[in-house]
């Protein structure tokens, strides 16, 4: 009996290896790489032009070494949960923020694209800060589960900063401007972004600005599962064969182009080479 079971537990491990091997092969075969993300515009949308900014910079770079790319939208924690299991069919997600801790557990790829990182606040205050520890008498609205800077997550992991959660951008945009929170972390393009075509923030608009300082110039990247390694090999070789920032400053212009509204939409630092 006990042989039984271990044949069948060996025809079962066997099965299992071949149809996962199987299920590889056959995304190499069909040249397709599915990837999780978010709504995060202008970067990121299933309903932007091209799905936005970072992944028609991957899209670019797959395109140059034969592949295709896929992506399928979710809620932020959902688009990394299924990103890094392996069995989901995805290879990873993005646009991710460097983080030591994600990069324990994923292959980051070379940068997709960049962003400025700081804090929104109401038209009326203009908050002063020269360290992120002058920022502990204000309330901070932070996205759940995003990577903001290392040293910013590490106060905010000591409690020395006080922080309020929201599940998205849009949320932060409201509590700012509803003096729910006095200040939050957000990416400039997001939120003049979100500012000048969401309907229920365009009223708004004046209510919020940007503040004057920088928390970061960010670089976003490709996340991927170690078991798809292989495919940040692939984007990799296809991103050093085109001009990451010069797709990504053409978008921002064809987007301003089509909209209505002033996006004010800011491009790549001058200190990123082009080449």
């Amino acid at each position: 009996m006990r042989l039984v079971f271990s044949l069948l537990a060996l025809v079962s491990i066997t099965l299992s290896t071949m149809l996962h091997a199987e299920m590889v092969y056959a995304s190499e075969e069909d040249k397709v790489i599915r990837l999780s993300s978010l709504e995060w515009p202008p970067y990121a949308g299933a309903d932007l032009p091209e799905q936005g900014a970072t992944i028609a910079v991957v899209r670019a770079a797959l395109e140059k070494m034969g592949y295709e790319l896929e992506v399928t939208f979710f809620p932020w924690s959902r688009a990394v949960n299924v990103g890094g299991d392996p069995t989901s069919g995805f290879a990873g997600y993005f646009p991710e923020y460097y983080s030591d801790q994600i990069d324990q557990t994923f292959e980051y790829s070379d940068p997709v694209g960049y962003g400025p990182l700081g804090f929104v606040q109401p038209s009326d205050t203009d908050v002063q800060w020269d360290a992120l520890t002058d920022l502990n008498r204000y309330l901070v609205g932070v996205v759940k589960d995003y990577v903001n800077t290392k040293e910013f997550d590490e106060l905010v992991a000591l409690g020395e900063l006080n922080v309020s959660l929201a599940l998205n951008d849009t949320t932060n945009l409201l509590k700012v401007a509803y003096r729910r929170v006095d200040i939050a972390v957000i990416d400039q393009n997001v939120m003049n972004y979100l500012l000048a075509e969401e309907p229920d923030l365009r009223p708004l608009a004046k209510e919020v600005s940007f503040n004057r300082k920088l928390l970061d110039m960010k670089s976003l990247y490709v996340c991927f599962n170690y078991q798809n390694h292989k495919f940040n090999e692939i984007l990799n070789q296809g991103l050093a064969s085109i001009d990451v920032n010069a797709i990504q400053e053409a978008y921002f212009a064809r987007l301003e182009a089509s909209s209505q509204q002033a996006l004010h939409l800011t491009g790549s630092p001058s200190w990123i080479s082009s080449d």
